[in-house]
């Protein structure tokens, strides 16, 4: 295969940070599906969109996968299925992508099922469990690679942000807590530009040193409290920097930050508007910029007028 190939390109920007982007991208084409609200579908027509839903989610998710075999992993050897302990790197900062994206990618199956139709139960495990579905399809990619392998800590990251959507669900009919996505870059890409990037959507995609995972609680669900607006969130953060490599080097100084902000939930502004209430769907999954206050675990306490 040539150096020119769009392929081996593909495969050089592909890296685990890029999942993130993968699963959003998943995430965009099935939110194509049209639906509309259960309560005005006819038993044919919810039929019907739950198996176009199904197609459209099930294609989606087989071609991405297919798509992420050939770009990714075809220039390395493959091998039988192994597993690969990488719990220490990037002080966990990937767990906390698969956190995110199982998550975000079960919420999202979940609205499309059960605007089809589909019984509450049915449309709640289903779809919620859309982001565990693909993200064990590429834990099973990496555990038939020689450069990589199935990673236990990955599975448990999928598993505990797909049963953070369904609990919930579960318990108050509602999301209380709503994990989100932040990124910004970085001046330690500079220093390793062919692990965290060169140009600034790469870095944003490479560079963990620049995510930060929030769980966004809404205080009025939270508190009870009817004076409170239906839309204030208070989200705390988790990030981390000085990491230059997966795993910690003498004197590389990486620390983990943590960080307390207001935020939005968008998903509570209320609209007629059905294709904006699809955008703010999907805009929910990041964090709103806002004030924040920045703990580190050096001991450092650092306020940022505006953090994203």
């Amino acid at each position: 295969m040539s150096g020119s190939s769009p392929f081996v390109r593909a495969r050089e920007l592909l890296v685990p940070g890029c999942r993130l982007l993968v699963v959003n991208l998943l995430i965009l084409s099935v939110l194509q599906v049209k639906s509309q609200p259960a309560d005005t579908i006819s038993p044919g027509n919810s039929t019907r969109c739950i198996r176009n839903t199904s197609i459209a989610v099930g294609g989606g998710m087989v071609g991405t996968l297919l798509l992420l075999d050939r770009a990714w992993y075809a220039g390395y050897d493959r091998s039988p299925l192994h597993g690969f302990n990488d719990g220490t790197e990037w002080l966990q900062m990937d767990k906390a992508g698969h956190l995110f994206s199982a998550y975000t990618l079960g919420g999202w199956g979940h609205r499309l099922f059960d605007r089809c139709g589909m019984g509450e139960g049915w449309s709640l495990w289903v779809g919620g469990s859309m982001g565990l579905v693909f993200l064990s399809g590429v834990e099973v990619l990496d555990g038939t690679s020689a450069a990589w392998g199935f990673s236990g800590w990955d599975m448990v990251a999928n598993i505990a942000g797909t049963g953070t959507y369904i609990a919930q669900h579960r318990l108050w009919k509602e999301q209380r807590a709503t994990l989100k996505l932040s990124a910004r870059p970085t001046g330690y890409a500079v220093q390793r530009p062919d692990l965290l990037g060169e140009g600034l959507p790469e870095r944003i995609l490479k560079d963990y040193n620049g995510q930060t995972i929030w769980l966004s609680g809404n205080l009025r669900s939270l508190t009870r409290s009817e004076r409170l607006p239906q839309w204030l969130n208070l989200a705390v953060g988790l990030g981390a920097e000085g990491m230059i490599t997966a795993e910690e080097m003498p004197g590389d100084g990486r620390y983990r930050q943590y960080y307390l902000s207001p935020d939005v939930d968008l998903t509570r502004i209320r609209t007629r508007s059905s294709f904006l209430r699809t955008v703010l769907v999907v805009l929910n999954g990041i964090k709103f910029p806002a004030p924040a206050l920045e703990i580190r675990s050096t001991g450092k306490v650092v306020g940022h007028w505006v953090y994203f």
